[in-house]
């Protein structure tokens, strides 16, 4: 949030200056003066020329494109590691207007399996990044044996193995790794891997219902996750955008990024 409120001010300045400066010398050719402007305003004029174009460009794509964000937690293990930079659609849901957030226009639905980007109910200036689990309407239970089901019906999962862990921050390493299948609309599933630690307490045995305009979200990284389990829905106006693709991976001034994180897609 501030580095938003940072950017539009900085667009706004650097327009505002560029604007009086038109403006005055204009005025100056009609009244024929030639007395040279001060030196400090020269300055800041050439500097505010070169650079609102630019931070123009950055605040209407952060705005109504594409942002990127930066993953501190492990609790989208093994589909989002520690570091990860991510690109998230602003466009895949609705437009809002910049700063203020008041939606303009519908564009698409969330369904079950998207990842999102969303404004953490309890503390709206913090971000967090999660799996969509369940839709308005939706009933969702989740096991003491890490069983998820919603509307009544098991989702399907496998299991694959043993979890190696991955990159410097290899945090759930040892976890159980499985496949999982969430459904969608039309008789699609969307596939997934998530992570369980079976002798780590967690929330279970418990029932939600998803009340309207809200959504149910969990982590990948299912013992390890702060999610609506724990704190309940997410309010329909507070999603950013759907999360589409690691563009970067950052481990550390000492480590080597993990080259192969790039460009790999979210579903």
């Amino acid at each position: 949030m501030l580095y938003a409120w940072l950017i539009f001010l900085l667009t706004l300045g650097t327009g505002l200056v560029w604007l009086v400066d038109v403006l005055v010398r204009r005025r100056r050719r009609r009244a024929g003066t030639s007395t040279p402007l001060p030196g400090f305003w020269r300055v800041l004029v050439d500097n505010s020329r070169g650079f609102f174009p630019f931070l123009l460009a950055i605040f209407l794509i952060r705005s109504f494109v594409v942002e990127p964000f930066n993953i501190p937690s492990g609790s989208m293990m093994p589909s989002i590691l520690v570091g990860d930079f991510v690109v998230t659609e602003k466009f895949a849901y609705e437009l809002h207007l910049p700063i203020v957030h008041t939606r303009l226009v519908r564009t698409g639905r969330v369904q079950r399996g998207d990842v999102i980007v969303f404004r953490f109910p309890p503390d709206p200036k913090v971000d967090f990044i999660k799996r969509v689990i369940g839709l308005p309407g939706d009933t969702i239970r989740y096991t003491c044996n890490n069983q998820l089901i919603v509307n009544g019906n098991p989702v399907r999962m496998q299991r694959i193995g043993i979890y190696p862990g991955e990159g410097k921050q290899h945090r759930m390493g040892g976890a159980l790794l499985y496949k999982e299948w969430l459904p969608r609309s039309g008789g699609r599933n969307v596939e997934n891997q998530i992570l369980i630690m079976p002798d780590r307490p967690t929330v279970c045995g418990r029932s939600w219902m998803v009340p309207k305009g809200h959504y149910f979200v969990m982590g990948d990284n299912r013992d390890d996750s702060d999610d609506s389990r724990y704190w309940g829905f997410v309010p329909a106006r507070n999603i950013v955008g759907k999360a589409v693709a690691v563009f970067f991976n950052f481990q550390g001034w000492t480590n080597w990024p993990l080259w192969n994180r790039i460009g790999t897609r979210l579903r």
